[in-house]
């Protein structure tokens, strides 16, 4: 039961991100800087809760973690920052909620040996189906305009993909090291990776921005909740239900961000929003 909490309040924290981070985008902040200045600031924090150990066990360990600071880090935020930038919000909000059934693909395909690697019977494809559909109600908010951005929506996909391939590397890692240390390592190779960005993209954002209370309040709460705690809870409750069952409770951060987007800044829930709320806490519970 503790590890369903923890995904509720996890999902319920990183529902509220959009909104944060749209503030931040407000502020003049890159999507770049974004990341890096959250995940800058989460690192000392959770190099207080695992600070010995520093190197994996072996050369092929480092390489996963490396890929896992990639794919869950800089690769993944990068790419979901841009295409929400390219191609219209509602499109990229859809489409990164197809990282529960990429993740289930995944892992049925690299993660055949592991216990935790659950049969993908009709009451999960049926949860996941009618969840997935109360996403589309939810984002669209009774006004159904889809247009299509090819590289927009390739992003958005690639960056559920990203998620899914960081779910598998966590589940292969977790049999050996600790959620502290796995984080930490996610953690610092995500910052590395996306360092070449400010090559090509100089970071522009200076002490004066960074002093603004709207905008540190907004980091902090991105850093040292959003990611820091939210991230060891996610990879906690995966390493005891697994990467598909975990992966479920996505497709409620959706319903997360309508509530807290009409509480913070206006925006109106229709019936067709609360229909699709209702089918994605019905799915969710069937898929879980």
């Amino acid at each position: 039961m503790k590890h369903h909490i923890l995904l509720l309040l996890t999902v319920a924290v990183w529902g509220t991100t959009f909104v944060s981070t749209k503030v931040l985008l407000n502020c003049g902040l890159a999507p770049s800087e974004i990341f890096f200045l959250r995940f800058l600031a989460a690192y000392p924090a959770i190099f207080l809760l695992s600070p010995r150990k520093l190197r994996a066990d072996s050369r092929k360990d480092e390489l996963l973690f490396v890929a896992a600071g990639m794919t869950g880090g800089s690769l993944y935020f990068l790419a979901e920052n841009t295409a929400l930038e390219i191609t219209q919000a509602s499109n990229a909000a859809l489409i990164l909620c197809t990282a529960p059934l990429l993740t289930a693909l995944c892992s049925r395909v690299l993660l055949k040996g592991d216990p935790s690697n659950r049969r993908l019977n009709r009451r999960w494809v049926f949860g996941s189906l009618l969840a997935l559909t109360g996403v589309a109600f939810v984002v669209f908010n009774g006004h159904f305009a889809l247009g299509i951005n090819p590289l927009g929506d390739v992003l958005a996909l690639s960056a559920a993909l990203m998620w899914a391939l960081y779910n598998v590397l966590v589940k292969q890692l977790d049999r050996t090291y600790s959620i502290a240390f796995i984080t930490r390592k996610v953690f610092a190779y995500g910052l590395i990776t996306v360092l070449p960005v400010f090559a090509f993209a100089p970071f522009r954002t200076d002490v004066a921005g960074l002093s603004r209370p709207v905008v540190w309040i907004n980091l902090l709460f991105l850093s040292l909740v959003a990611s820091m705690l939210c991230f060891m809870a996610w990879n906690f409750a995966m390493k005891h239900l697994g990467a598909v069952r975990a992966s479920s409770y996505l497709y409620l951060v959706p319903a997360v961000t309508l509530v807290t987007s009409s509480l913070v800044i206006g925006e109106r829930i229709t019936s067709v929003a609360l229909l699709g709320a209702a089918m994605i806490v019905g799915g969710v519970y069937l898929a879980k």
